[in-house]
């Protein structure tokens, strides 16, 4: 799983050790080595994330799943107290669904695959989504939240391989967990040092 360690070296080493001391505009030199070997991988496999006959079912079966994953966010939220309205749904959601597609086009076609080539099918899918929701550490809630999501996405994507319905799932569960829970719950939604300074 070489794309896949680098990946994560690369993530954690700036989340950890590097975010702390630079200015924020600085994320832009990892993420162009994340989608310099996400882009590599794909070149020697093949796998863009765009079958386009995956895309219709990939996405009615990610609605079915979103919607009730986006209930009980909603419900846990007005259990604990915590919903709450924010501003400009359209314009929040748009950027997440960009942000939340490129996590997927790197999750899905690179983790995922390398873990499945490594050993089995079904395997695969657990180990990526354990991969998923650890680089989200310390911050309970996502590593929690993205694990469990991670097994639903990675489990419709080797099926429907098509990102489209992955990043649209992505980012209505982001979305709704910022209307569910205040950031003492969420933690900003930040993780590594970030996550520990707050």
């Amino acid at each position: 799983m070489p794309f896949t360690v680098g990946i994560m070296a690369c993530v954690l080493v700036y989340v950890w050790l590097i975010e702390p001391y630079v200015p924020r505009s600085a994320v832009l030199i990892p993420a162009a080595v994340v989608v310099i070997l996400t882009a590599s991988h794909n070149f020697r496999h093949g796998d863009w994330g765009f079958s386009w006959p995956a895309l219709a079912p990939g996405l009615w079966r990610a609605v079915v799943v979103t919607f009730a994953a986006l209930l009980v966010i909603i419900g846990a939220g007005a259990a604990v107290g915590t919903l709450h309205d924010r501003r400009d749904f359209l314009g929040s959601l748009a950027p997440l669904v960009l942000w939340g597609g490129a996590q997927q086009w790197v999750l899905q076609t690179v983790v995922l695959r390398e873990a499945q080539r490594a050993t089995s099918r079904a395997k695969g899918i657990v180990i990526a989504a354990v991969l998923f929701g650890a680089i989200h550490s310390p911050n309970p809630l996502l590593v929690l939240v993205t694990g469990a999501a991670a097994l639903v996405w990675c489990w419709l994507y080797d099926r429907h391989p098509n990102i489209i319905p992955l990043a649209l799932s992505h980012g209505l569960g982001t979305l709704a967990l910022r209307y569910a829970f205040d950031e003492a719950i969420t933690g900003r939604l930040r993780i590594g040092a970030a996550y520990l300074r707050l």
